[in-house]
């Protein structure tokens, strides 16, 4: 659970900024758990300023092709500091301190051939110049059969944990999987190696099922989808990815259906376009199906009912504590989920109605394991609403959800 700033800033968060958005993560959301705060792409670029990337890049680099903060935009990280200031602070506020870093090597670092720390090898030595992001021009891909070339992720992690980085999120890690996976398993022997507890989380998606074994082993998040934003059909695509994903054994690790695209968006250029029911079923779906919860709108923005989207405790003890999490399928524009509450009692459903009528949604309580006669609670609501007998059945809007807890 936790806050990034790619939904609200793109390229472009600068100190002040993220120090602000700290402060109200830690009074607003912090009390009930959000507690990872993670600055996205491009921090160690001087100019950044948009959702695009230039494609001469810049970045600001140590004498070892390791990217620095750019510190005309993080004054903090001046002399060398790096974002160690900033994660002090964060840690402070008793959250955890996040960063992205794209797969690979600086293309600059490979253009000026700069030593990898602590060998006799240097950038041109280990980068493979044949392994390009399609959308992002600031690195090449390291070939990890070359000499150095652990020691160059090694290097990377090492300072990053040394500023005090609870979290990475790497990027162009997951698709094509195969063709990186030697990078996966690079960057987690190099987080093993620091001897810090660092989360890794892949991205973008679609991280193959196939692969989950492999995947859960070297990292703890990884992306179930390219880039997730406020278009239902997006929203709509993403429930039969985490069903594809919900069989599956990912103990130890989290299927990431990708950041929470609420509220104030895209360099305060417009609200979320999802409807207020939308953004329930957004919230219900990602709590049921237990995908990391990282908000993505911007904080200094944020309204009382997103607030409110965002702190129910009942909906979050979904997220947080349950088992058993599975789809039921059970009718033509309808999606339904259950899990079992880890403190034992009763059942968790989810209904959804993702055609545009309101529809009644239901299955029968024989199909949860309970018996003919429960008593049943609205989680959002908070509030009982008597028992059913046989069958659980509610109204839900177009593009609605519902979620509810049923207890004999």
């Amino acid at each position: 659970m936790g806050w990034n700033s790619w939904n609200s800033f793109a390229t472009t968060i600068n100190e002040a900024q993220a120090r602000e958005t700290a402060a109200i993560m830690q009074a607003k959301l912090l009390p009930f758990g959000y507690d990872v705060f993670t600055i996205d792409i491009q921090w160690y670029e001087p100019s950044a300023s948009s959702y695009t990337y230039s494609d001469t890049p810049q970045p600001t680099l140590d004498g070892y092709g390791r990217l620095l903060p750019a510190p005309n935009r993080f004054p903090s990280s001046a002399g060398g500091k790096g974002f160690a200031p900033l994660a002090a602070d964060v840690h402070a506020m008793g959250l955890r301190f996040g960063i992205h870093l794209m797969r690979g090597i600086p293309r600059l670092a490979v253009e000026r051939n700069l030593p990898v720390f602590g060998t006799r090898y240097r950038a041109k030595d280990i980068a493979d110049t044949t392994s390009i992001c399609p959308w992002n021009p600031d690195m090449y891909g390291v070939d990890m059969t070359r000499p150095g070339a652990q020691a160059y992720y090694d290097s990377v992690f090492a300072l990053y944990a040394g500023w005090g980085v609870d979290f990475v999120k790497m990027d162009d890690m997951s698709r094509p999987y195969d063709a990186h996976a030697p990078e996966i398993e690079a960057a987690h022997a190099a987080i093993q190696r620091t001897g810090r507890s660092i989360v890794l989380s892949l991205s973008p998606g679609e991280t193959p099922v196939a692969r989950a074994d492999h995947v859960r082993r070297h990292a703890q998040m990884w992306r179930i989808s390219d880039d997730f934003w406020d278009e239902w059909s997006m929203l709509e695509a993403q429930f039969t990815r985490l069903e594809n994903w919900h069989a599956v054994d990912t103990s130890g690790g989290w299927p990431d259906a990708d950041m929470l695209p609420l509220g104030q968006l895209a360099l305060g250029a417009r609200a979320t376009k999802f409807t207020p029911d939308e953004q329930r079923t957004l919230m219900t779906l990602w709590a049921i199906a237990r995908s990391p919860l990282i908000m993505g709108g911007d904080l200094r923005h944020l309204d009382a009912p997103t607030l409110a989207l965002l702190t129910n405790r009942a909906v979050l003890a979904v997220n947080q504590a349950s088992r058993d999490n599975r789809p039921h399928f059970v009718a033509d524009g309808t999606r339904i989920w259950s899990a079992r509450p880890v403190d034992g009692g009763g059942v968790y459903v989810a209904l959804f109605n993702t055609t545009a009528k309101p529809m009644e949604v239901g299955l029968p309580l024989a199909m949860l394991g309970l018996p003919a006669t429960v008593a049943a609670t609205d989680l959002w609501a908070g509030q009982t609403i008597g028992r059913a007998t046989h069958r659980f059945t509610r109204p839900i809007p177009p593009h609605g959800a519902g979620l509810y807890r049923l207890q004999p």
